[in-house]
């Protein structure tokens, strides 16, 4: 019988390049450490070495719960190098959260970080699969340490025999609409993206520093952080904290990266400060590069207006891994999502699944080599959504005649007014070219009459005279986009819900009752009381 093929990501994205003659090579820079290609390299073989060591076997799950560092990769790898499989956790849930997320994916071990240890320990004895807790950066007295089960293991390992289709690792959905589902990618997947997306669109190369701010849990920086830059042996820095605006210019500064990766609301908070200018960023920055949401137009333009590089937005999906429509250098248009990735086709259908002529909005289906293996045990959703090989994006959207795709909203969140559908993201970008206005959410809601209407959730910029702003920020909706997509309600707050990737968790704010001020002619000049909107 003739053995199967073999592939490994771990061999495609280290070992490659150390082959190369990389190895001396940065391969991730933190706050506090560095690795090269060679060091990572032998890095992953510890961490494959001490994982076996433990009893794991191929094909079997660890949960990782690790913030941004030079630590992640290596164990992130080293797992995939052993053909476990390394299940990605969101560093910003809940106790319960991790809870199902643990029983849910059946790891076997677990690597959390220090910091994150607490938030999880009180689970910890309750797990009826989980038989193993390392913790980065412990101290070694309740649970074992990795650095030092590292520095036991052996620096050579021989790669498992993996295949092609095989599962390599699992990334949580980001549950901007429910549960998170655990979404399973194959070992040929981190190459796709990175021979697609990576050279097609983002032309990477060697001599590239990358800096995400999207996080290595979330696939968007999977691809932007690992995936891309590793494919070509480039460097990327990583963050552990929170990406505030003051810290990310600070990044920028010392490391000069030539590719931002960030997201619109961090766009957004970066143009509010003061600080971020050219001067005070990167001397290197060649593309800036926009995903997780549509990028609001007047924030794509007052970017480039300001740092005087070019931004390209684009949309992905935890299950297609990165994205797969984007704008380009040399071919963007503001306000739209770009056109299909090489490596990718799109269709727009139509409720009965015909495919709708341009201008028609439809939802927006992809396929491409980069899919999911599906939802773990979610059968029904993934037949739904893994269609054959159309992946269902949920994007309602519409293509203009000259093959640019415009992002109208989530198929759950678009509603009609008097019989004509509204975006919700066309009213948010209206409401956000106002100078007034930082950032916008909008929603359906019922009026006295049982009547669907728009209502916005509005962040205002600082110092704003709030003085007769409902009525200014109504007749610019109207004058801008439609008499019919004004706001009948405005209730202002400090933040908006959003998952940890940056969607807005528009489902949220659904069930925030109405302001009595919400609705007022003239703004109050304190937040209307009990808007009750948290920052998720």
């Amino acid at each position: 019988m003739l053995e199967p093929d073999c592939y490994n990501a771990a061999t495609r994205m280290v070992d490659d390049n150390v082959a190369k003659g990389l190895g001396d090579k940065p391969a991730f820079i933190d706050p506090d450490r560095s690795l090269t290609y060679g060091q990572l390299q032998e890095a992953t073989n510890r961490v494959a070495g001490l994982l076996t060591g433990l009893g794991l076997e191929q094909e079997n799950r660890i949960a990782m719960l690790m913030l941004d560092g030079v630590d992640f990769p290596a164990v992130f790898w080293g797992a995939i190098r052993a053909g476990i499989v390394p299940v990605c956790l969101n560093t910003m849930l809940t106790a319960d959260q991790y809870r199902y997320m643990l029983c849910d994916s059946r790891a076997k071990a677990l690597v959390v970080a220090a910091p994150l240890l607490g938030m999880v320990q009180p689970l910890l004895d309750d797990l009826p699969f989980l038989q193993h807790v390392i913790v980065q950066g412990g101290d070694g007295r309740l649970y074992p340490d990795l650095h030092a089960m590292m520095a036991q293991a052996a620096p050579v390992f021989e790669t498992a025999r993996t295949h092609p289709d095989e599962t390599a690792f699992w990334i949580y959905s980001s549950g901007s609409t429910g549960a998170p589902k655990g979404v399973r990618h194959v070992h040929t997947s981190p190459a796709y993206v990175a021979d697609n997306y990576g050279r097609s669109i983002l032309g990477i190369r060697e001599s590239d520093v990358a800096f995400s701010v999207a996080k290595l849990f979330f696939a968007y920086g999977h691809g932007a952080s690992m995936a891309c830059p590793m494919s070509v042996g480039a460097t990327s820095i990583l963050l552990p904290g929170r990406p505030l605006p003051a810290t990310v210019l600070g990044m920028m500064r010392t490391h000069n990266p030539t590719l931002f990766f960030g997201v619109p609301t961090l766009y957004a908070a970066m143009l509010a400060d003061r600080d971020c200018t050219p001067a005070n960023a990167s001397a290197r920055l060649r593309l800036c590069v926009s995903a997780g949401e549509a990028l609001p137009t007047e924030v794509a333009k007052c970017w480039e207006g300001r740092m005087h590089v070019p931004i390209i937005d684009g949309v992905g999906s935890t299950e297609m891994l990165h994205p797969f429509v984007s704008n380009r250098p040399g071919d963007r248009r503001f306000g739209t999502s770009g056109k299909a990735v090489p490596g990718y086709a799109l269709r727009l259908i139509d409720d009965t699944g015909r495919d709708v002529p341009d201008g028609e909005m439809g939802e927006l289906l992809v396929s491409g080599g980069s899919a999911g293996d599906g939802y773990w045990n979610q059968r029904a959703k993934s037949r739904a959504t893994f269609a054959g090989e159309w992946f269902h994006t949920g994007d309602k959207y519409f293509r203009d005649a000259e093959g640019y795709y415009h992002y109208c909203g989530r198929t759950d969140d678009m509603f009609k007014v008097g019989g004509r559908w509204v975006s919700p993201f066309e009213v948010e970008q209206s409401l956000m070219a106002h100078p007034a206005v930082l950032e916008a959410a909008v929603v359906a809601c019922e009026d006295e009459e049982k009547l669907i209407k728009p209502r916005a959730f509005v962040v205002l910029k600082q110092g704003v005279d709030r003085a007769g702003l409902f009525e200014r920020l109504k007749d610019h909706v109207k004058n801008e986009i439609g008499v019919w997509k004004y706001p009948r309600w405005i209730e202002l707050v400090d933040d908006l819900p959003k998952t940890a990737t940056g969607k807005i968790q528009r489902f949220k704010l659904r069930c925030v009752p109405v302001s009595p001020a919400g609705a007022a002619t003239d703004m109050p000049d304190q937040e209307p009381a009990g808007n009750g909107v948290e920052n998720a």
